[in-house]
């Protein structure tokens, strides 16, 4: 029987965007991935600083992203637990959940630098089959620095070849209060969503709380 390939693409996605869509499409073609599980971290460890969306808002509009593709699939991994939501937590309940399945834990470039400040990384390099990095055009990775930091770590990388798109949902939100155009920066289900409750227009204790309260 073919052993099920599930990625596993984590992230606040405040909003979703075209970047995290594309990149998910070419890590499930890339990678020969059965099913792709979206997980959106309620309170990511490291941006308890910062202001974000409430999760309710989130959860609307990352499922108006990823709706209309049957392959791709919420995950509720970390918003049905207690925080604080490690990737390495993550990782072994869908094992426990999935324990034939192959893991691909899917990351942008910029995050394989910060690899080894992560909570625990040399376990979640164990525990993964592959981790699947977006390799942008002029990224300069030192992978035997890092592979000295985590064994095994070179091992497991897949980089996945997507188009280079200078797009962050930090971007999106500022170009939204500011009255910019962002239409195409986001999937039209999402754009809609944003436009039709005023998300990101004016902070307000209704849209808008802080991630560290």
């Amino acid at each position: 029987m073919k052993t099920l390939r599930i990625g596993v693409f984590g992230g606040t996605f405040d909003p979703p965007h075209v970047g995290h869509l594309i990149l998910a499409a070419e890590a499930q073609d890339q990678l020969r991935l059965d099913r792709l599980l979206w997980v959106l971290t309620p309170d990511p460890p490291h941006k308890l600083d910062q202001t974000i969306s409430p999760l309710t808002v989130r959860l609307q509009l990352l499922l108006a992203a990823i709706g209309e593709n049957p392959s791709f699939e919420l995950c509720r991994v970390d918003m049905d637990r207690p925080g604080p939501h490690y990737a390495v937590d993550t990782v072994k309940i869908l094992q426990d959940q999935y324990p034939s399945a192959e893991i691909y834990y899917l990351i942008g470039g910029d995050s394989l630098h910060d690899l080894p400040a992560w909570y625990h990384p040399q376990r979640l390099i164990e525990l993964i089959d592959g981790l699947g990095v977006m390799r942008r055009p002029g990224d300069q990775v030192d992978l035997r620095e890092l592979e000295q930091k985590i064994p095994g770590l070179t091992a497991k990388i897949c980089f996945i070849e997507a188009p280079l798109l200078e797009i962050s949902a930090r971007q999106i939100r500022q170009r939204v209060a500011e009255g910019r155009a962002y239409r195409y920066y986001v999937h039209p289900a999402v754009y809609r969503l944003i436009e039709e409750l005023g998300i990101y227009r004016l902070p307000s204790s209704s849209m808008m709380r802080n991630a560290n309260p």
